[in-house]
């Protein structure tokens, strides 16, 4: 496994181009640069991306309840730090492209209601 600057484990090709796939069907998603991997960002909020070999999302909390649930895991850029209302997918979902895009969908529908971010 390639490490990237940080020391981080790079994420796959096949993740990324995932990634870049679905996002590229997802209008008024900007992508951006996080931690030194792609990220989604709707009205300057984070609500999606990846990080080594997971793939995050940011949801309600009933969402990420079910999310839980299927396997989703605390999202944790670093050890015992998770991001709140953060889940990684898991492997079962990441797998089913129509299944993946329904959880990227919803995160972004609950990001695209909360206040926008001041740009700087």
């Amino acid at each position: 496994m390639q490490k990237g600057p940080a020391g981080w484990s790079k994420a796959s090709p096949a993740l990324i181009e995932a990634f870049s796939a679905t996002l590229a069907e997802m209008a008024g998603a900007e992508r951006r640069q996080m931690f030194g991997f792609p990220a989604a960002f709707v009205n300057g909020n984070l609500f999606t991306g990846l990080f080594q070999d997971r793939w995050f999302v940011r949801l309600p909390d009933d969402a990420l309840a079910e999310l839980t649930a299927r396997g989703g895991t605390p999202f944790e850029p670093m050890p015992g730090r998770a991001m709140k209302g953060y889940l990684a997918m898991p492997a079962e979902i990441l797998a089913d492209a129509d299944e993946r895009r329904r959880w990227l969908d919803r995160a972004f529908v609950h990001v695209a209601g909360l206040p926008p971010k001041p740009r700087r």
